[in-house]
């Protein structure tokens, strides 16, 4: 998928809803509300388990580009490498999503 993204880059709705599986993918993987992950305009979603928000912002926040978060998703890019490029603003605690990324299909699946 890495070659396939490099070579010919997705449309818009492409875009749209490689953003959003993604996202649904992660949300499925760290089932939560204590991190949310937000993709504008696309989407945003709620995940990561622990202190649970009920109104205004939540205790973590991941804010990222769309081309980023598919990069971070598929493993074309290493999370250290997007914080150090400043594609990634992240903070509060669990912000850190390093250790749920790619979220391609994993081998012990």
């Amino acid at each position: 998928m890495r070659d396939a993204l490099a070579a010919d880059p997705p449309s818009p709705e492409q875009t749209r809803l490689l953003v959003k599986h993604f996202l649904a993918v992660l949300a499925a993987r760290a089932p939560g509300a204590s991190v949310e992950v937000r993709v504008p305009p696309y989407a945003a979603v709620q995940a990561v388990a622990g202190v649970r928000h009920t109104r205004g912002t939540p205790p973590a926040v991941v804010e990222l580009d769309a081309e980023t978060w598919i990069a971070l998703a598929t493993g074309a890019l290493d999370w250290a490498d997007a914080e150090g490029q400043g594609r990634v603003r992240a903070s509060g605690e669990r912000a850190d999503l390093s250790p749920l990324l790619p979220l391609t299909v994993r081998e012990d699946s």
